[in-house]
Order: structure tokens, then C-alpha cells, then sequence
């Protein structure tokens, strides 16, 4: 059976990857953005397998009547990608209200506004797929992500009680915990904070770790995220990218060993 996704950011970086997979597999792809413009060729090379989705995923209306609009293109949503991010960059004490909340809009609301009006329709047609996709840096802040991390973070807890909540409808949610690819996500996608010189030497320290090296073409993540819809008993969480597990797994350890160093003044207390 040829399956129906929606996938949000669609148009540029793993969205557009993880579309072309899609209908390169057969399956059919209600392609979601702000911008559908960049889906244009895709729409010509696979006719009748992608309908191009206007959707500013910030506007929780927008996204109820978008969703209903999806289930209608093609009858049902089997597949559901929460993709759609963008990068607030800099220090936590430079960043305004303003970029705050436009960040939070995006990378947390969002994806709860479309994961509350999917869920409906999964559950009417007895079963379906959520992908929500985060970073493998939601274990914990760093200098100049912080806000990005606290955001997806936040997404992997929300996703985690969905996954609860919903399994008992045949619902599987998978958090896909991305590592860097070069999806732009850090040029067109990002919001700089005004630099404070307070701060000069650990930006200057953050950049130089970075390096210029974008990642990985977001191509390459595709065939993980083909194979995991496959799977009849997909997992909770996912880390996409060999180097980034590597990453998670020594930061998970490095976590344990200080929990344990502290252990004793933990149990002083009761609860």
C-alpha cells in the first residue's frame, strides 16, 4: 500500500530529503512550508504523488484547517513528520522576548499544534506514525543553543507522554533525535541575538569548535528515517548520526559518573 505523509518544513534541508525519499519509495507526501515555491520541481517529477501545503505552523488554526486539508488529499495520514525548525543563536541573556517566543512558536507550539490535530485522524483510521524530530543535544544546554535545546527538549517530554497517551489507538511516536546536517538550518533558518562583548570570548571560543564544516548532505539521514517507518515496533527515541551517538553516549555516561559522585547528598532527603 502506498503511504500518505505530511511532512512539515518540507521545502528545504531534511523535510526536502526526507520528501524525496518518500515518493522515491512510492508513497505520497502532503509536503508542508511557509514557503512551497522550492517543492515546484518535485510536484512536476512525481505528478499526482505530492500535494504542496502552505502552513505556518505557529498558527494553530492554520494548522487544524491545513491538517483537514492533508487528510483529504489522499483519504488518510499514515505518516506524520514534526520537522519544521528553526535556530535561535546566541547567549541566553541576550536573547529578546520577542526572539524567545518566536522561537518556542516554531520549535515547541508548532509541534504541538500538529500533533494535537493529526491524533484524531490517526485514531479514527486505528493507527499511524509520528516522527518528532529533535536534536541529539536535548540532553542538556550549551553556550549559544541553549535556547534551541531547552525548545526541542521540550518537545522530546511532550512526545514522550504522546507516545503514552496515544499507543493505546495503535499510534507509534518516535522521537528522531537529528545530528548536524548541512540544512541551511543555521544560515536561512537561524535568528542571531545581538552579541554582548560580555560574551566576546566564548562566542569566539563556540565558533572556532564549530569550525566551517556543515555536515553531511541531509540525504544521507533518509535511508534511516525510510527504514525506521518500516520497522513494526519502531523505537521511543532514535539518534540519528554515528558521530552524534557516539556523542549522546559518552554525555549520558559523563552524566552518570557525576550523579553518582554526588549520590550522598541526594539520599540526605526523603523523597
Amino acid at each position: 500500500m502506498r503511504r500518505v505523509w505530511l511532512i512539515t518544513g518540507a521545502s528545504r534541508g531534511l523535510g526536502r530529503a526526507f520528501t524525496e525519499a518518500a515518493l522515491h519509495a512510492g508513497d505520497r507526501v502532503i509536503g508542508a512550508a511557509r514557503n512551497v515555491e522550492p517543492l515546484a520541481d518535485l510536484a512536476r517529477r512525481f505528478p499526482g504523488g505530492l500535494v504542496r501545503l502552505p502552513l505556518d505552523v505557529t498558527d494553530r488554526a492554520a494548522v487544524f484547517e491545513g491538517v483537514e486539508r492533508a487528510a483529504a488529499a489522499f483519504g488518510r495520514l499514515d505518516i506524520v513528520v514534526n520537522n519544521a525548525g528553526v535556530m535561535l543563536l546566541g547567549m541566553v541573556e541576550e536573547a529578546t522576548e520577542e526572539q524567545i517566543r518566536a522561537h518556542f512558536d516554531v520549535n515547541l507550539f508548532g509541534a504541538v499544534w500538529v500533533t494535537q490535530a493529526v491524533l484524531p485522524h490517526l485514531r479514527a483510521q486505528g493507527g499511524g506514525r509520528i516522527l518528532q524530530v529533535t536534536t541529539m543535544g536535548t540532553g542538556g544546554g550549551f553556550p549559544m543553543v541553549g535556547l534551541y535545546a531547552a525548545g526541542k527538549s521540550a518537545l522530546d517530554s511532550v512526545s514522550e507522554a504522546v507516545a503514552m497517551e496515544a499507543e493505546q489507538f495503535g499510534v507509534k511516536v518516535t522521537i528522531v533525535q537529528m545530528g548536524g546536517y548541512d540544512t541551511g538550518l543555521f544560515t536561512t533558518g537561524t535568528t542571531m541575538t545581538t552579541p554582548d562583548p560580555h560574551y566576546q570570548r566564548l562566542r569566539d571560543e563556540m565558533f572556532e569548535m564549530w569550525g566551517d564544516d556543515a555536515g553531511p548532505a541531509p540525504g544521507t539521514a533518509a535511508p534511516v528515517i525510510m527504514e525506521l517507518v518500516d520497522l513494526p515496533e519502531p523505537p521511543r527515541r532514535l539518534v540519528v548520526g554515528g558521530a552524534s551517538y557516539d556523542m549522546v553516549q559518552a554525555d549520558i555516561e559523563d552524566r552518570l559518573v557525576k550523579y553518582r559522585a554526588w549520590e550522598h547528598l541526594s539520599r540526605r532527603a526523603p523523597g
